[in-house]
């Protein structure tokens, strides 16, 4: 991603002035506003009269259309940080931005608003309603939205045949393999047309076949335009990312720019 494009979206334009002038358009200097930033995010759970902070002083830029990993061991914060950046939990104290706006304290109708509007989910248990079909598995995350039901039925079409499994329409998610269970839940994740999709360990409990083609899905969506932040332990899948941020404790102790990847996404 060239963060000195003057087309990138939320890109403020520094009106500087040498001797008097104008500088040259192609001597202009840019910045630009990270899609999310979380400032100083602090995570305290209480438990009767026990106190367990998950999350300490995180501060982290994202931008739109990279695509990140968060690592660490069990128990160090990944999943709470991918929840408060997914708006399905809260901060104890710090600030969060969205799109520039401090949602940090906002109500739950707004926080679901936005969700419903830019965030796709995809778990590591998958979370298919068994009794239901593939189809309507995927078609249930639009049912908030305001669309017919043709036009949902042509959104579910369409992504199902994005994922190649539109032969697996009418099946319950028993009679499948891990690995189009897989599908399906990014198919459910992607069918909203999110901007921001979040994996919390969305290889765990695949074989590494099957896990490496969800990370090639994702490495396309990501490619496509997708902003992507991902929570895995496998050193191997977190490679397919641009950046590597790496928790211990509940705070981030090392950022990795992972160049191959970024060659990547940029070519």
């Amino acid at each position: 991603m060239n963060a000195m494009s003057p087309h990138h979206e939320n890109v403020t334009e520094i009106d500087a002035r040498l001797s008097g002038g104008y500088v040259p358009a192609e001597r202009k200097f840019y910045f630009v506003k990270p899609m999310l930033r979380l400032e100083e995010i602090t995570k305290i759970y209480h438990s009767g009269e026990v106190e367990t902070t998950a999350l300490e002083g995180i501060t982290l830029n994202i931008d739109r259309g990279e695509f990140i990993a968060v690592m660490g061991p069990s128990g160090c914060g990944k999943s709470t940080l991918l929840n408060i950046i997914g708006l399905l939990d809260s901060t104890t104290s710090g600030s969060y931005y969205f799109n520039g706006s401090n949602v940090a304290g906002a109500s739950e109708a707004k926080l679901a608003n936005i969700r419903k509007e830019n965030i796709g989910f995809i778990f590591q248990s998958f979370n298919l309603i068994h009794e239901l079909t593939v189809a309507e598995n995927v078609e249930i995350a639009l049912l908030y939205h305001k669309m017919s039901a043709k036009e949902r039925r042509a959104r579910v079409h369409e992504v199902l045949e994005r994922m190649g499994i539109t032969h697996r329409a009418d099946h319950r998610p028993s009679q499948l393999s891990g690995g189009q269970q897989q599908r399906v839940a990014i198919a459910r994740a992607l069918v909203s047309q999110p901007k921001i999709i979040l994996a919390d360990e969305p290889t765990g409990n695949l074989d590494s076949i099957h896990g490496d083609e969800v990370m090639q899905m994702l490495t396309e969506l990501n490619h496509d335009g997708a902003t992507i932040i991902m929570v895995t332990h496998s050193t191997r899948h977190a490679s397919y990312a641009q950046r590597i941020v790496n928790l211990f404790d509940g705070h981030i102790v090392t950022e990795s720019t992972n160049r191959r990847a970024e060659a990547f996404a940029d070519a």
